[in-house]
């Protein structure tokens, strides 16, 4: 087992990671009688795409002696109706200034991120946008 979540009331669930017994709380967001006082599902579907791209990112850093230290990623997730799901995702990467890369180097970090595995498990149907916000 990966993990074991609970319904806790009011419209939130308290999910624990069993390897290491961490816990995500969720609350239904505000558009969908929610508090949005917390991560909804929705949105740890859209912000673990992020995660996932930019440790593979690194992991791909690591083997080329690339340190990418305070590299952040916006997440911008869109939702549509009927049925209610994710329709889009928006992944924007911001790299520190310091971090000068050659175009080979950049390439080969960017075509890791596309290839993380929740890129790779998301429907074809979630409109998936990625901008690498290198400094030149």
């Amino acid at each position: 087992m990966t993990s074991e979540i609970i319904y806790k009331g009011s419209l939130r669930t308290e999910a624990k990671h069993l390897q290491s017994n961490t816990i995500i709380e969720t609350d239904a967001p505000a558009d969908n009688q929610g508090k949005g006082e917390r991560f909804s599902p929705t949105d740890l579907l859209a912000t673990s795409l992020g995660s996932c791209m930019l440790t593979i990112m690194g992991i791909k850093a690591r083997d080329m002696n690339i340190e990418l230290d305070g590299t952040e990623v916006s997440i911008l997730k869109k939702m549509k109706a009927e049925p209610r799901r994710v329709g889009g995702i928006d992944v924007r990467f911001d790299f520190p200034a310091s971090l000068t890369l050659n175009d080979k180097e950049k390439k080969i970090l960017e075509r890791a991120a596309l290839t993380c595995p929740v890129a790779k498990s998301i429907h074809p149907d979630i409109d998936m946008h990625v901008e690498f916000g290198w400094k030149d």
